[in-house]
């Protein structure tokens, strides 16, 4: 569990970073977390639903329903923390945002049920 939340943390901040340098934005690491946390909120309030809702049968690999329900929270709360903090959030944001962070956080964890299903095969 740790290792699934350590590497969706790393990929919200590299999906942060990218963000900010294809905009041009100074690489600060102060800019960096003004652009990363209410993504990294919208991840934790994902962790907490999942692992709420499914206490019993949890497993942080699942596309289904571990990756689509921290995809979502990520990128709804994620957005909602901008709009709050007076960050932009505009319709084009929103969709590469929601993509990318689709690819990043479900793709880790389609490739990880393909490996772990050769692994058991």
């Amino acid at each position: 569990m740790t290792l699934a939340l350590v590497a969706d943390v790393i990929l919200v901040i590299v999906f942060a970073a990218v963000g900010r340098r294809s905009h041009g934005e100074a690489n600060a690491l102060a800019g960096l977390a003004t652009t990363a946390w209410p993504f990294l909120l919208g991840l934790l309030v994902g962790w907490i639903a999942v692992i709420a809702l499914y206490r019993d049968k949890f497993d942080p690999l699942l596309v289904l329903p571990t990756g689509v329900i921290v995809w979502l929270s990520t990128l709804v709360v994620g957005m909602l923390a901008r709009v709050v903090s007076g960050q932009g959030t505009a319709l084009s944001f929103v969709l590469v945002a929601g993509t990318v962070l689709a690819v990043f956080l479900i793709g880790w964890r389609a490739i990880a049920g393909v490996v772990r299903r050769r692994a058991t095969a």
